[in-house]
């Protein structure tokens, strides 16, 4: 087991290091498959975490990166204990940035948990806009409590119908200066300006 520090704000460690702590902690309370685990220690005791994976959606690599998908991945979990000293966050997770090898790093901010993306623009992502912009009828998420829509109807659980609202996304490239212009480059997500975000808004409204 790797011995965590507290020289630098986050340690790479073992997914099983932090996973049942996000399991615990994070607002999802689900596991989630990891590429690279990072850790943010304080005397010794982990009081944050994050996470980086394959999205499970062929779809959105596709969609962050068409000429080679297999240079996307998806940060999906952060979770940094409350109480915590002001921009522990986003110094944790640029820490962890600079740690991953050269690779377009894509995210989403969940607006149905009051999300908006403030750490991801403190540092400095691209904002892209938000998921279902161009579709013209709602989606909708079918809930049992603690599990994901899938596991809902696999296992025969009665759920719950609720409309989908939007998400944020954001994205940034990892690596040394040349990967980084080189994937921004090639990136298919936009990089817009941050208005905001009266759009979310505007769908909030729209999904009550």
């Amino acid at each position: 087991r790797r011995v965590g520090s507290d020289m630098r704000p986050a340690t790479l460690c073992a997914t099983q290091d932090v996973m049942p702590l996000i399991v615990e902690h994070h607002y999802l309370h689900r596991k989630v498959g990891a590429s690279f685990a990072f850790a943010h220690y304080v005397g010794g005791r982990i009081c944050g975490a994050v996470t980086f994976g394959t999205p499970p959606s062929r779809h959105m690599q596709k969609s962050v990166c068409p000429s080679d998908p297999s240079l996307v991945l998806e940060l999906n979990r952060l979770w940094v204990l409350d109480g915590m000293p002001k921009m522990t966050a986003s110094r944790f997770v640029a820490d962890a940035l600079k740690q991953l090898p050269a690779r377009l790093v894509a995210s989403y901010a969940d607006t149905s948990a009051g999300h908006l993306g403030v750490v991801y623009r403190a540092l400095s992502f691209s904002y892209a806009g938000w998921t279902d912009e161009d579709r013209k009828t709602p989606r909708f998420d079918y809930v049992v409590e603690g599990k994901h829509s899938r596991s809902a109807f696999r296992d025969g659980n009665t759920f719950t119908r609720v409309r989908r609202k939007p998400k944020l996304r954001y994205w940034t490239a990892t690596g040394g200066s040349r990967q980084k212009r080189r994937l921004r480059a090639i990136c298919g997500w936009s990089c817009r300006t941050w208005d905001g975000g009266p759009h979310v808004a505007a769908a909030a409204r729209d999904l009550k």
